[in-house]
């Protein structure tokens, strides 16, 4: 996953640093206390340096599942690599205790365990790693992000009572960006939703004509093919199914089906031909014969969706804007005008400029002659509080 910060576009295309812009930074890097250990160039070692690696161990774990995709890596006193660990998914071990089963009995006494997630402090399949880190002697724990489980959570503490000492935050903003979806459905009971639309730079998806193939390039349109393939569900309106009777499918360069499939859901009441290309689709599509967002969101959950790409019309995507039930947008630019009344966004709600909604550039790439544009939310001080 690319880091969460926004790049700006040199002439050529290539992608720069856009300083001050972006996710917040992780707190300023900490030497690692006790150990005098410095890479070779001098620099000294931080604790952002073992959870990279942790990081990058989660990224092994299962993408789909309920439970998070985590890493860790166990340090000696010397702040040297003795084992690393990472979820596989429910019913296995967690990364904790992955890790301390690959070193003997007593080896991680005084040892410090760099994790991704805090440590859970409940029995499920598994016994909680608090308990597990405390039993091995670990003298140390640092972690991204705590664990928001209502039944999990509790693990940091737990780890303070048992004399351990606990440093939190690291590369929290990294973290929070590679759980996404889990963090969305852990925190606020549904999947993660992404509304992706492509547009002129005037925000138009069509000629006045009706006609939009293509307004962005192939670069571009491979881009959101892989999106797709990211997703569990991809979201269209009836309206987008009568009017184009898309195929919902995604797809690599040469047209061929990706391994993986989205399962199309079709919202909306109006009746849709039982020849339709989404009912050809590899998964089985659902219909929700409802304009009811939340009721749609709620049985997409239940359905075990965690990741949800939202690729209707201006009046769906206008309806989750509404509704409050975007996490992230993708938003793709052609470098055209095309005028005339095919907006790119129906009605969000928005009546005046103090209601605008407004987001925080995560991305910004430039695929071959168009952008694209990755952006969240900024909670409103209501949602904050």
């Amino acid at each position: 996953m690319r880091p969460g910060s926004v790049l700006a576009l040199s002439p050529d295309g290539r992608r720069t640093s856009a300083a001050g812009v972006g996710r917040p930074r992780s707190e300023p890097s900490r030497p690692l206390p006790g150990t005098g250990l410095e890479r070779q160039d001098g620099i000294a070692m931080t604790w952002e340096d073992p959870m990279r690696a942790a990081l990058r161990l989660a990224a092994n774990g299962p993408a789909a599942g309920v439970n998070p995709r985590v890493g860790c890596v166990l340090l000696d006193a010397d702040g040297r690599t003795i084992a690393t660990g990472f979820h596989r998914g429910a019913g296995t071990p967690h990364a904790e205790a992955d890790a301390l089963s690959k070193v003997p009995a007593g080896g991680a006494r005084g040892a410090t365990a760099v994790v991704t997630l805090e440590p859970c402090n409940h029995w499920g399949r598994t016994g909680p790693c608090s308990e597990a880190l405390l039993e091995a002697g670990v003298a140390r724990v640092v972690y991204g992000i705590a664990d928001p489980g209502e039944r999990s959570r509790g693990g940091a503490e737990r780890l303070r009572q048992g004399g351990v000492e606990v440093t939190d935050g690291v590369l929290a903003a990294e973290i929070e960006e590679f759980l996404d979806d889990w963090l969305t459905a852990a925190r606020l009971g549904r999947p993660h939703i992404t509304v992706k639309w492509a547009s002129s730079l005037d925000g138009r998806t069509a000629a006045v004509d009706g006609s939009s193939r293509w307004i962005t390039g192939t670069a571009a349109r491979q881009r959101v093919h892989e999106q797709r393939e990211a997703a569990d569900a991809i979201v269209v309106g009836t309206g987008t199914v009568l009017a184009d009777d898309p195929s919902l499918t995604a797809r690599g360069d040469a047209g061929e089906l990706l391994p993986k499939q989205p399962t199309p859901v079709v919202v909306g009441t109006r009746t849709v031909p039982g020849d339709a290309a989404v009912f050809r689709h590899p998964q089985p599509a659902i219909v929700e014969r409802t304009h009811d967002l939340v009721e749609v969101v709620a049985d997409l959950y239940q359905r075990g969706f965690r990741r949800v790409y939202v690729e209707g019309g201006p009046t769906l995507a206008g309806a989750f804007i509404a509704a409050g039930l975007v996490d992230e947008y993708a938003i793709y630019l052609a470098p055209s005008l095309l005028g005339g009344p095919q907006l790119a966004l129906g009605d969000i709600g928005v009546t005046t400029i103090g209601e605008q909604r407004r987001l925080r550039l995560l991305d910004v790439e430039r695929l071959g002659g168009d952008l694209h544009l990755r952006a969240v939310p900024v909670p409103t001080p209501d949602q904050e509080g």
